[in-house]
């Protein structure tokens, strides 16, 4: 197995492209389509449809998720239908896309985690590595010698403010409330820092890779990022981390050719 589909779930759009997996290449231009209001399960299952057969792709799919996933259930549901709690997404989208098809389901964040290990700004790093991503929410992949230990969540810590109030990470540096409250760069990028130094006093990474769509503007934030010990590099395949690392995840899981 050498090309597998991979799809991200985002809060706003569900990127699709089969992805080689000697290379870490997208075989295909990506493409997006928006997020249905709610994200409930049959609406993406209906996206998801849509993906597969534009690409005309039969086999092993992997998908993010944004939440815990474990052995193919979905145990929580950041930015999408509760409906997910509980669900063996695995079973779900591979009986709703027929015989023909192959799907594993893994959260988001440690999608990018094992991409970035594998093909990006980790690869060869030894020791902790913590992959975060900035977008509608905060995500996050604890690697050590570049293996993953999954569904961490960090971006739900709450952090101390010089007002003795706890904030919510997500809540409080993610790249949406950047846009919702028209932070400067600067403004986000010290939240970021604060972020970044309170995980670093709790793991003391050797790196940081900051992913996301911000990667792709990195230069106007990361000068900000101030830490005493760890690095922090942006994400090597910025925005496509997501779909390699879950064609990745669903090729390991797949059952080897010629098992029942």
């Amino acid at each position: 197995m050498s090309v597998v589909l991979g799809v991200d779930i985002g809060g706003s759009g569900i990127k699709a492209a089969p992805v080689d997996l000697n290379t870490g290449e997208l075989l295909a231009e990506r493409m997006r389509l928006p997020t249905p209001e709610g994200a409930e399960p049959d609406a993406v299952l209906d996206v998801l449809g849509r993906l597969v057969r534009h690409f005309d792709h039969r086999g092993t799919v992997g998908i993010t998720f944004p939440g815990i996933v474990q052995q193919g259930r979905t145990l929580s549901a950041a930015n999408v239908s509760k409906k997910w709690v509980g669900m063996d997404a695995d079973t779900f989208m591979t009986q709703g896309l027929g015989s023909d098809y192959d799907v594993h389901l893994l959260n988001d964040a440690d999608a990018a985690g094992l991409a970035e290990a594998r093909f990006g700004a980790a690869q060869g790093v030894r020791g902790v590595v913590l992959v975060v991503t900035l977008g509608t929410g905060i995500g996050s992949a604890l690697l050590n010698d570049g293996v993953l230990v999954p569904n961490t969540e960090l971006g739900h810590l709450f952090l101390d403010s010089r007002s003795g109030k706890a904030r919510h990470a997500e809540s409080w540096a993610s790249a949406k409330v950047r846009e919702d409250k028209e932070l400067s760069y600067e403004e986000w990028g010290g939240r970021v820092s604060r972020y970044l130094s309170h995980l670093e006093l709790l793991f003391s990474p050797t790196l940081f890779v900051l992913g996301g769509g911000v990667s792709k503007k990195a230069n106007k934030w990361l000068p900000y990022i101030q830490l005493e010990r760890s690095r922090a590099v942006p994400a090597a395949l910025k925005n496509e981390a997501g779909i390699v690392g879950a064609a990745m995840y669903a090729a390991g899981q797949a059952p080897s050719l010629g098992e029942g």
